[in-house]
């Protein structure tokens, strides 16, 4: 019996897809990718050690030549892989079918050097059915694939080597630039300083509850009112006000309500008659919304299960592994005729004919650049697997996300929801003598199809409400309703909201930037690196991500502009297609010796960086213009040990938790205020050393011993004052972690933490 070796990327892949496959097949795997560019000076070859490219890992003088080493932790897996290949009669590599599986298998093929036939196995999920036609109908490596993921991995190492070191010696240490990640972290840090030039402005009007003479009531708000000349006027509302002022805009001819005004106008309109003046009602249908793909799993994943962006990936990766779905990393919306086939057929059992779509529904890709054939994100299989038949297989994080994934599919074909809006325009007058008009507005589904089965989230609280039902009573033109009750309102205009990491993928999918396999891996470098932490689903930049993306704007502008980084998604894709060559690419890209087209003629990064590295004025770039500081002679600064404040020669480091946009003129104030030198307390009797209160970067702290480090540290509770803080107390602060009982034969310690306080057993 011939013996077939088949690689594949997981050890839960493999075991999932032997299961399929049967005597005669050995089912390996190579735990992802086996071999890449050198990532520190230990993993080069000695007979490499001595030229100056292997820094790089690639031979810029030699066509960018790369070079590969083995991982040191995958060498005793690579040999056992070796040893395997020699026994086998055929092998297939059956790596994932995208650029980056493309290259994994061919990396595969040149390291373990097979003498035996290979073949390239590719499929879009983990079924029997989907493992034997792929095992009938291999194919050979994609070499245009190969050459667009070593482009791409090419030209990630030759940004990140040569930019890193740049923001090494101008911002701060073991910094990091990335060609998707730096523009991902400049959107973060753009929305943040709209927010930081944000003026709040306030306005008021009035919610009206109206009662019909039948006894319904329902909600209005007034739109307008009469100024002195008699005439009508519309309300002031957010969009009227300047976001940099917080005045009106100029133009703009609405009344501006005071309190005072508002509450005497609720006084006056309570109790008095309104007028219906219009009454309009429309019909309406609702589309489903399409299968996912990989950004829009994300996005919904956060939206409806609070999961990161890493999180669903990892989730999604094991139902992919295991058999449930088909391949997640995917930018095509498209489905098979077979998993149209599977949905529509649950869609009729679960709900019936009526909620099933006359025709079967084809969704066309909409977003940027649409890669390689895969299908949408479904359930695995010609007949899908229901998420209650899987509580016994599946729990916890892979469950939900199977939950969502089963339900979006199926709602894909499922018919249109329908309804009818209705809106109201009335009429009135205030005893006070104003008039005034008012708006109602309401929506009634009179059969919600496939909104049954799924209701998308969003990020905006308001347009979430868009799939509910918000009813009006059947209002008439001249009926006449009563003000029942009068609330006056107060609002104040809002700044634009924070990127979330679902709104964050959602703007780089937009505008072409990133890849569906990359959103993940970006998303969690930007935060590992400290350009951004999150503040429930905010992501909230630092301070260092403020002076990167500084010197980044001004001395690199195109690495990090939105349209030069989608142009090099599209340069990739030519690439993938055969229509353009890895080299004169990155030639271009690198040294800047074509003069012949491309997205990044012109660019030459090398020179670039050595033409600007004199010019760049370090302190400059580390200080940060606050608005709300102008004129108070305070500037904001990063330096080599964090974000700090200064005015003459008094320094305040700034919390890591505050926020940029939170730094008012009364927050720097009360910091620069805060003692910032070092306070002796006392002598401790058991060592003799010295007690010390000190101010530190996170927060107020107390050590004992002088010298750096010292003996021992400890955090104040949120109860102690630095100012007043005793030699008894901070003892006792010290004392921590302590021993303060047994029970039920464990320790109980006593420790100070990141939260506070607190006991912990066992």
């Amino acid at each position: 019996m011939s013996n077939t070796l088949v690689i594949v990327e997981s050890p839960a892949k493999a075991r999932t897809i032997e299961k399929y496959l049967g005597k005669g097949y050995t089912v390996e795997s190579s735990i992802g990718h086996i071999r890449d560019l050198p990532k520190s000076a230990a993993d080069i070859p000695e007979k490499y050690k001595g030229q100056a490219w292997a820094r790089l890992g690639l031979d810029i003088e030699n066509d960018f030549q790369p070079l590969y080493v083995v991982s040191p932790e995958k060498r005793q897996h690579v040999a056992k892989l070796k040893k395997m290949a020699q026994s086998a009669d055929e092998i297939i590599l059956a790596t994932d079918d995208d650029r980056e599986g493309e290259s994994i298998a061919w990396h595969l093929y040149q390291e373990l050097k097979p003498k035996v036939p290979v073949r390239r196995m590719v499929f879009h999920e983990i079924t029997k059915e989907a493992i034997q036609a792929a095992i009938a109908a291999p194919r050979q490596i994609d070499t245009n694939l190969v050459e667009a993921q070593e482009a791409r991995r090419a030209l990630d190492r030759l940004y990140g080597y040569e930019v890193s070191p740049v923001l090494w010696k101008k911002v701060a240490p073991k910094l990091s630039a990335g060609r998707v990640q730096s523009v991902a972290t400049r959107m973060l840090v753009e929305r943040e300083r709209e927010r930081m030039r944000f003026v709040s402005a306030e306005w008021w009007d009035l919610l009206v509850t109206g009662r019909t003479a039948g006894g319904v009531t329902f909600p209005a708000r007034m739109t307008d009112v009469s100024g002195p000349d008699g005439k009508l006027h519309k309300l002031a509302a957010g969009r009227d006000f300047d976001p940099l002022t917080g005045r009106l805009k100029e133009g703009v001819d609405v009344r501006l309500l005071t309190e005072a005004e508002a509450r005497a106008l609720a006084t006056g309109l309570t109790g008095q008659p309104l007028t219906v003046t219009s009454a309009e009602e429309k019909p309406f249908t609702q589309r489903p919304y399409p299968p996912f793909i990989t950004s829009t799993l994300q996005q919904e994943g956060s939206r409806k299960l609070g999961f990161a962006a890493t999180r669903t990936m990892r989730a999604a990766q094991r139902l992919y592994e295991g058999g449930y779905i088909t391949y997640m990393r995917t930018d095509s919306t498209n489905l098979s005729s077979e998993a149209v086939g599977a949905a529509r057929t649950q869609v009729a059992q679960m709900y019936g004919q009526d909620y099933l779509s006359p025709q079967p529904r084809v969704y066309a890709k909409k977003a940027k650049n649409a890669q390689e054939a895969h299908e949408a994100i479904r359930p695995a299989g010609s007949s899908f697997r229901t998420p209650d038949s899987l509580r016994g297989e599946l729990s916890g994080d892979e469950w939900r996300l199977y939950d969502l994934i089963w339900k979006r599919t199926v709602a894909c074909q499922m018919a249109d929801a329908r309804g009818r809006s209705l809106r109201v325009r009335l009429s009135g007058k205030a005893s006070t003598g104003e008039a005034v008009a008012l708006s109602a507005s309401g929506r009634t589904i009179d059969f919600p199809g496939f909104l049954r089965a799924y209701v998308e989230g969003s990020d905006d609280p308001a347009a979430a409400l868009e799939d509910r039902e918000t009813p009006l009573p059947p209002l008439k033109e001249g009926e006449r309703v009563q003000a029942e009750a009068v609330k006056p309102e107060g609002h104040e205009t809002q700044p634009p909201a924070r990127y979330t990491e679902a709104s964050l993928v959602q703007s780089l999918e937009g505008a072409g930037i990133g890849r569906p396999s990359t959103y993940a891996s970006i998303l969690g470098t930007i935060q590992d690196r400290g350009y951004a932490t999150k503040k429930g689903q905010a992501l909230v930049p630092s301070w260092t991500a403020f002076a990167t993306s500084a010197l980044l704007e001004h001395h690199f502008g195109r690495l990090v502009d939105y349209d030069f980084t989608a142009k090099m998604e599209e340069d990739l894709d030519e690439i993938a297609g055969g229509r353009e060559h890895r080299v004169p690419y990155l030639r271009r890209f690198y040294l800047g010796e074509s003069a012949q087209g491309g997205a990044v003629e012109g660019m030459a990064l090398k020179p670039t960086i050595e033409r600007q590295m004199g010019e760049i004025d370090a302190r400059g770039i580390a200080t940060i213009r606050v608005p709300r500081l102008d004129g108070s002679g305070i500037e904001v600064r990063v330096g080599r040990y964090g974000p700090y404040m200064e005015r003459g020669e008094v320094k305040a480091n700034l919390p890591d938790d505050l926020a940029p946009d939170d730094l008012t003129l009364e927050k720097a104030e009360d910091l620069l205020a805060r003692p910032s030198g070092d306070r002796v307390l006392g002598t401790d009797e058991a060592t003799g050393q010295p007690v010390v209160a000190r101010a530190g970067r996170y927060g107020p702290y107390v050590t004992l011993g002088a010298e750096n480090p010292p003996i021992r540290t400890a955090s104040l509770f949120p109860g102690d004052d630095l100012n007043t803080l005793s030699l008894e107390r901070a003892l006792r602060l010290l004392s921590l972690p302590r021993m303060v009982g047994v029970s039920e034969g464990e320790e109980i310690w006593a420790f100070n933490g990141k939260y506070g306080p607190y006991l912990k057993r066992g």
